[in-house]
């Protein structure tokens, strides 16, 4: 099982998982940070590299206002609670997406984890907070100076060395990719499960993982030359 395995996770279903029993949303965000702890403590014994979680979207600031704030106090609080594990287990964590809009605070915490972090080379989490791909791919674009026509290994390392994604999951039902990671996701298997992402745990990365491996993975190429 190859190490180097990049999985995204679009973590969706936290308000329907606390609709669904009668409780708050904020509920439903803070099984969904348990969620991210099983998740991240299976992965290397999975051969997975990285993982790239989709916190936070660039949209998601027309939320109200209240949940915002539970959101980006549960990050904080995660990143307080979590760095000391990942540093004892080698993780690696990186960030991505805009800083300059979150709080002051927030934006340490950041920079502590990461900086605390890394040496780690078990696993690289990426937590994407403030993200939009089509933004990323933008900026990208307006770095383009000597090269206006890169090749795509130049382009990439203007996006941040974004590693390819190999298999992407959706949990919670939806089946769109809600602009993440789009220039990665050129050639990501993707899968789609209805499971809420407060339910989610090994048992569902391990069977995501076996799906995955069935795939015959072509890349433009026809059967016969992959098996060559």
């Amino acid at each position: 099982m190859q190490s180097s395995l990049h999985v995204a996770i679009i973590m969706d279903g936290n308000g329907r998982w606390a609709r669904a029993r009668g409780l708050p949303r904020v509920a439903g965000h803070r099984a969904g940070a348990d969620a991210v702890r099983r998740v991240v403590e299976s992965a290397p014994g999975l051969g997975i590299g990285a993982l790239t979680l989709y916190s936070f979207s660039s949209d998601n600031w027309q939320r109200p206002a209240a949940e915002v704030k539970v959101l980006m106090s549960l990050f904080q609080s995660y990143l307080r609670m979590e760095t000391g594990r990942c540093v004892a287990e080698g993780v690696r964590i990186r960030m991505i997406g805009r800083r300059d809009r979150l709080a002051p605070a927030l934006q340490k915490a950041v920079a502590d984890a990461e900086a605390a972090t890394s040496a780690g080379r078990t696993l690289e989490v990426r937590i994407a907070i403030d993200y939009s791909s089509r933004d990323a791919i933008l900026r990208a674009a307006s770095r383009l100076r000597k090269s206006p026509t890169p090749s795509r290994d130049e382009f990439s390392r203007l996006m941040g060395d974004a590693p390819d994604v190999d298999l992407l999951i959706r949990t919670g039902g939806e089946q769109r990719l809600s602009d993440f990671l789009l220039w990665e996701c050129a050639y990501a298997e993707l899968l789609f499960t209805p499971r809420m992402w407060p339910e989610f745990g090994r048992a569902d990365l391990e069977a995501a993982l076996a799906e995955y491996y069935s795939r015959e993975r072509r890349f433009g190429r026809i059967p016969e030359a992959v098996a060559g």
